[in-house]
């Protein structure tokens, strides 16, 4: 049987968690509908169809809410049917050219006009407002209406209703039109706050070029880039945003990989090394292999990441959304009682406390607190990503500021993963001379201690002479004929049972191993020509993001598989604890004897043979070059490697934290201002929504904040 396929809709107008709840529930009554999301970052409605599923009826019932709706990639326009159709905001176009941006402008216009008149012609009744009032009261009114016909009862619209007619009905006409259109002036900021926080990360897809220049049967020709299958080889010019993910397989050239992973010194990339789509060949011209296609490069996994993680709640931000449940209909409650007590119990007057009752609807009304996490989550997670460090959601975003110790792999993590060359000692030959011999018995070969001699070779500009008869002596070296001359890179031990060695070169290659290194000796004829060492080295920041975890009141401890002697030499340099010799299972238990002993541990790997660990520990980070990045089994990721990037990753959730409880404390602590000034007399309907719009604007706007996060630099 064929599974049933979700149906996926563009939305547009939502700019809140209310707006979500509303859809969720209203979709969710609706017979044939087996499971719906609404994803307020990306702007989407998921629903899986059953049996009894009704073609048009998801559509319509979004319509009647007030939103637009169209199917995924469909362009996103209003619609000309239906009652409230002058609320159907596309989110295609810029802001002002929305309905929601029309409604404000209309009902802005009418109450100046009547204000204007109600100046002129003081004598003229309170009336007059009514038309004005009708304009922005009408369609909130009727969104309320059926938000509570499909499972909302208490919507900020039903609030808003309820305390402007209550103030047209008590003689405040005047001011019920001011709160209507403050009303509408709010929602137009969260709405444009909204699409700020989802274009930020959204940009991310205009970095990859529209157009590719691919190589077909020897002809260059211009292409839409998301038609390039794999396999398809372009042709990069310098200067040029590389289309695609793939691999160079002709060329050589600094790419500048800051757009995507915000690294900020080009990469010297050459053939069979791998490049990201939107990332800049600043050089020379490079045929690249295409190794993903356009649905499935960096840029659009890294969009789909976030905005997955985006959707992910953290546990604030669900606590907020269970109190806000059964904090709006308390609101209500308060303000019934506030209006009705006073003038039952104490002779009040009745007009001045039913003022004073819908003064406090307004000030109830949850926008700026049901706002205040997802908005700074977003934000959080949007400036990561931008820096190429990607958070499954706000629940990891919560538990990273309280990590206390570090637990890091050593290869690929602390280190590069490769081998690198670190002496060249000159015995019977010159330095340049032995490299330059090892570099020809190595050429042509991919073993990773080969491809270190060669690409040191290159570094110096040393000249690779040609080698005859070159060939695998397993499990001891290689050897071949230069210039007549027999020529062998042997392992040590190899080299002891053929030529004679020295003490002191044998103390000496002592060393180099204490040292954590590998060394190779290069014979000439009969002879020891000169040593190779070779060393997997540690990451350039490695030092440094270390010493940024450890003035942060972070542990740090390295476990590793590799050999002890090499994983100590390796830890001494950098100044960490160091855990050898160990199998996944036990990188495991390790993490679980640290959290019993009351730590919160973070575990980085590169999320294959870590995968245990990864999966045990509060958060598993994966370090990958963006291609390879592990998510399956790790919490989050550093997409381009840096040790430093696992300080700042903590520090963007102490900074997301603590933008979250300064926006409840702004929404809530203005309310409770007004709360008490409105029930003393002081405030009236103006500053009461003034007080709920500014809080929703401040809090916005104090989250976007983090969009300007950039972490610490440590080139």
């Amino acid at each position: 049987m064929e599974p049933i396929k979700n149906i996926k809709y563009r939305v547009g107008g939502m700019d809140c968690a209310s707006c979500v709840a509303k859809i969720e529930n209203a979709v969710g009554r609706l017979p044939g509908v087996d499971y719906v999301g609404v994803s307020l970052s990306s702007g989407t409605l998921t629903v899986r169809p059953g049996q009894d599923f009704s073609k048009g009826t998801v559509e319509r019932q979004v319509k009647a809410l007030g939103f637009a709706i169209a199917p995924e990639g469909a362009p996103l326009v209003p619609s000309d049917d239906g009652p409230d159709r002058q609320h159907f905001d596309p989110v295609d176009g810029p802001w002002w050219k929305t309905r929601k941006a029309l409604l404000t402008a209309v009902n802005g216009a009418a109450l100046a006009l009547t204000y204007i008149a109600h100046l002129i012609f003081p004598a003229v009744p309170q009336w007059i407002f009514v038309p004005a009032l009708a304009i922005g009261v009408v369609p909130v009114a009727r969104r309320a209406i059926v938000a509570a016909m499909t499972g909302t009862p208490f919507s900020i619209e039903m609030l808003m209703a309820i305390a402007a007619i209550g103030a047209m009905i008590i003689g405040a006409a005047e001011e019920a039109v001011m709160v209507v259109f403050l009303f509408l002036v709010g929602e137009l900021l969260e709405g444009v706050a909204a699409s700020r926080a989802r274009a930020s990360i959204r940009s991310l897809a205009d970095l990859v070029p529209k157009t590719a220049f691919v190589d077909l049967n020897g002809e260059t020709k211009e292409v839409q880039a998301e038609t390039l299958a794999l396999g398809n080889v372009i042709l990069v010019r310098p200067g040029d945003r590389i289309a695609a993910d793939g691999s160079i397989v002709e060329g050589s050239s600094a790419i500048n990989e800051a757009p995507v992973t915000g690294e900020s010194v080009p990469r010297q990339k050459t053939v069979g090394d791998a490049v990201f789509a939107g990332t800049i060949n600043t050089d020379a011209v490079l045929r690249v292999k295409v190794t993903a296609v356009a649905g499935d490069n960096t840029i659009s996994r890294v969009i789909r990441l976030v905005e997955e993680a985006q959707d992910s709640k953290a546990p604030t931000q669900r606590f907020i959304d269970r109190f806000s449940t059964y904090y709006t209909p308390a609101v209500l409650v308060v303000a019934a009682l506030v209006a009705t007590i006073p003038p039952l119990a104490m002779g009040g007057i009745w007009s001045e406390w039913v003022y004073k009752g819908l003064a406090i609807l307004l000030i109830g009304c949850p926008c700026a607190l049901v706002i205040s996490t997802p908005a700074a989550i977003a934000a959080g997670l949007s400036a990561g990503a931008r820096r190429g460090l990607l958070i499954k959601g706000g629940a990891i975003i919560e538990t990273l500021r309280k990590v206390t110790l570090v637990a890091l792999d050593k290869t690929g993590t602390l280190t590069e993963g490769k081998p690198k060359v670190t002496d060249v000692v000159a015995v019977s030959r010159s330095e340049s001379k032995v490299l330059s011999m090892a570099a020809a018995l190595e050429a042509g070969s991919s073993h990773p201690l080969a491809v270190a001699i060669l690409e040191r070779a290159k570094a110096d500009r040393v000249p690779v002479p040609p080698i005859f008869g070159a060939k695998a002596i397993a499990g001891r070296g290689v050897s071949g004929s230069i210039g007549g001359e027999q020529v062998k890179l042997l392992s040590p031990k190899a080299a002891l049972s053929e030529v004679p060695i020295d003490q002191a070169l044998l103390d000496q290659i002592d060393v180099m191993n204490g040292e954590g290194k590998t060394v190779s000796i290069l014979l000439a004829g009969n002879s020891v020509a000169g040593l190779i060492a070779m060393r997997d080295e540690a990451r350039d920041d490695a030092v440094a993001g270390l010493r940024m975890l450890k003035a942060d009141g972070i542990e740090t401890l390295m476990l590793t598989g590799d050999n002890e002697r090499t994983a100590k030499a390796v830890g001494s340099g950098l100044g960490i604890d160091v855990r050898a010799s160990l199998m996944p299972e036990d990188k495991q238990k390790i993490v679980r004897e640290k959290q019993r002993d009351g730590f919160v541990v973070a575990k980085v790997g590169d999320g294959i043979n870590d995968a245990p660990a990864l999966a045990a520990a509060d958060i598993g980070i994966a370090m990958g070059g963006g291609t390879d990045i592990a998510l399956e089994t790790a919490d989050a990721a550093v997409l381009h490697g840096k040790v430093s990037d696992i300080a700042n990753m903590i520090s963007l959730s102490r900074a997301t934290m603590g933008n979250i409880w300064q926006n409840i404390a702004v929404a809530l602590g203005l309310k409770a201002v007004f709360l008490v000034t409105t029930i003393l007399g002081i405030t009236g309907l103006w500053p009461a929504i003034l007080a709920d719009t500014g809080a929703t604007v401040l809090v916005t706007m104090n989250a976007m904040r983090l969009l300007a996060w950039k972490g610490q630099n440590t080139n």
